[in-house]
């Protein structure tokens, strides 16, 4: 059975993503096998940024805590800026594709360091445009990575809190 198969689920708010991702840890999901992506920068605090101390990247700004949460128990996290979108905060191992794509150039032709991480999971172009407009709109994209039992699983928790869409992809 292959493990290249991936859960994608929008959720409109930062709680409503916690709420699933708390659930998906309250069932046994490997939580390195969760990612995440969605902004941060709509706060009304002067200070936002972050910076990295040990295994633990320390977030200021509205959603400190919600982010701060989750790099603990994520693999790895990262701040990038993608042009089109903006500014925007990823966990999971979404991060080191997308690092992965940086550092082997295979972003040409006007796809983005997202967009490339994602065709690398197997979403098709016309889903990743999708899923670019929900980072632009503010809402919050989870990643669930794994075996086709996981995805599944995943799925079913996705939809079970408030995601406003859930797809599954097979490869």
């Amino acid at each position: 059975m292959s493990n290249n198969n991936s859960a994608v689920a929008i959720f409109n708010t930062h709680s409503e993503a916690d709420k699933a991702i708390k659930e998906l840890q309250k069932s046994g999901f490997d939580m390195e096998k969760l990612s995440i992506a969605g902004k941060n920068l709509d706060t009304k605090e002067q200070v936002f940024g972050y910076y990295y101390v040990g295994d633990r990247m320390k977030v200021w700004g509205q959603l400190g805590a919600f982010w701060g949460s989750l790099w603990g128990i994520l693999l790895g996290s990262a701040f990038f800026f993608i042009p089109g979108i903006g500014h925007i905060l990823v966990g999971g191992p979404l991060v080191h594709i997308i690092i992965s794509g940086l550092e082997g150039a295979v972003i040409v032709g006007g796809v983005s360091a997202l967009s490339a991480g994602l065709l690398s999971l197997g979403i098709p172009k016309d889903s990743i445009l999708n899923y670019e407009a929900a980072l632009k709109s503010d809402q919050y994209l989870l990643i669930a990575h794994g075996s086709v039992d996981e995805v599944n699983k995943a799925r079913k928790i996705f939809a079970g809190f408030k995601a406003q869409e859930v797809v599954v992809y097979h490869n």
